[in-house]
């Protein structure tokens, strides 16, 4: 998507990271309904990196991309939603995938979405499942997780809190 063709907005205190060159980047969705639930979904058993594991919505930053357009451009793809506001900068990561693609670097964003947040449209083959996960059912965020693998889980827990 061109720079020029943005139809979401961008709240001013968001902090957008920009990558330096050669670096690979990832970015995250964490996306709360009106009951302060996050949305994850479950990566398919066949995935290269952490397969069968619940997830953000996100992905790569392909070459010409900004970080806010690969985050439109995933949400898009994943659910079938649309990007409207991005809210928060919920931190920075980096890391190493079990896929030997190398180091990562990570921005996750706290956004709200057009669309029927009940209706996603899961992306063919990658995902599974989805599900809500409000302060109740988080733990269900580390399944098929190996200890110090909480990312996801620690993230929106963070979120949900704050809701």
């Amino acid at each position: 998507m061109p720079a020029h063709d943005r139809s979401f907005t961008v709240d001013a205190a968001v902090e957008t990271p920009v990558p330096a060159p050669g670096e690979v980047w990832t970015v995250g969705a964490v996306i709360l309904d009106e009951e302060g639930r996050a949305f994850a979904q479950k990566r398919g058993p066949h995935r290269r990196l952490f397969p069968d594991t619940w997830d953000i919505v996100g992905g790569h930053v392909e070459a010409g991309e900004t970080l806010l357009q690969a985050l439109a451009r995933e949400i898009a793809e994943e659910t079938g939603w649309r990007l409207r506001r991005v809210c928060r900068l919920l931190g920075t990561s980096t890391w190493l995938g079990d896929d030997g693609a190398g180091l990562r670097h990570e921005a996750d964003f706290l956004v709200e979405i057009y669309g029927d947040p009940a209706r996603p449209v899961l992306e063919r083959g990658k995902h599974t499942a989805y599900g809500w996960f409000g302060p109740g059912d988080l733990d269900r965020l580390k399944e098929n997780r190996r200890p110090g693998e909480f990312l996801i889980h620690d993230l929106v827990a963070g979120a949900v809190r704050r809701a």
